[in-house]
């Protein structure tokens, strides 16, 4: 897989929308290394599968989600194991050490040389190309296509089959995107599993900050795993998403 950091889908598309997806791939770039081999972050074949590495499912619905809006889309192109663009430069998650119990050996000694490094030819490339889409017309809003695991380890299981991600900062969409989701009889979570603003992440960086009408949509990944998961999720959302704007007056 090519070591750039990210792909765009449909830069042309005339659609309001931008559909991004920060954490699209568990590639590990050939810079990254533990010592002993290039692209390797030092764990298990097995753990770079899981979610700890990327959101399962989200790419693929990501781009059947940003053709049906007739939309662009961009998708990151490398795990947030080597460093979460959805974080901001002091988030100390930026960069993590172990995520649901595992140890991520080439973040542990991680010098600041490192982490710039990651920072100059992963994270502000993405993010500049992020900006560039999304401020390609006046009326940008964002939809940002994320996926959550069923459970986390020594956790209970979430059941939820959606979790819509707004900030107390910008009301417009999120809470009409749950209604709508449960109206469709969606089992829909309301900011959860976590809150949906985060100082110094994409959807604060570039929607919050320039007044863009915005949502977060997390779909649980055993639902989107495979293709048809994928395009059946994409003419959900499309067929929510697509008139929403004008409905909501935005």
């Amino acid at each position: 897989m090519t070591d750039r950091p990210f792909f765009i889908h449909g830069e042309d598309r005339p659609s309001r929308w931008l559909v991004t997806c920060d954490h699209a791939a568990n590639h590990v770039p050939a810079f990254v290394t533990t010592g002993q081999s290039a692209g390797d972050l030092g764990i298990a074949p097995e753990d770079m599968a899981r979610h700890i590495a990327y959101d399962v499912g989200a790419a693929g619905l990501s781009v059947r989600l940003a053709e049906r809006l007739d939309a662009p889309a961009i998708l990151s192109n490398f795990s947030r194991l080597v460093i979460d663009p959805n974080r901001g430069e002091d988030d100390p998650t930026l960069l993590m050490r172990i995520y649901d119990g595992t140890v991520i050996p080439a973040n542990r000694a991680l010098d600041d040389a490192g982490r710039q490094q990651r920072l100059d030819l992963l994270y502000h490339p993405y993010h500049a190309a992020l900006a560039r889409l999304a401020g390609a017309r006046p009326d940008r809003a964002i939809c940002a296509i994320h996926s959550f695991t069923p459970q986390l380890r020594g956790r209970p299981p979430w059941p939820r089959q959606v979790g819509i991600l707004y900030s107390h900062r910008d009301e417009r969409l999120g809470p009409p995107v749950v209604q709508a989701c449960r109206d469709r009889g969606w089992i829909t979570g309301d900011n959860e599993p976590y809150s949906g603003h985060l100082d110094g992440d994409s959807i604060d960086r570039h929607a919050l900050a320039q007044g863009r009408p915005n949502v977060l949509i997390e779909i649980r990944n055993d639902l989107i795993r495979d293709e048809s998961g994928q395009e059946e999720w994409a003419g959900r959302l499309a067929g929510l998403l697509g008139d929403l704007l004008d409905r909501q007056g935005l």
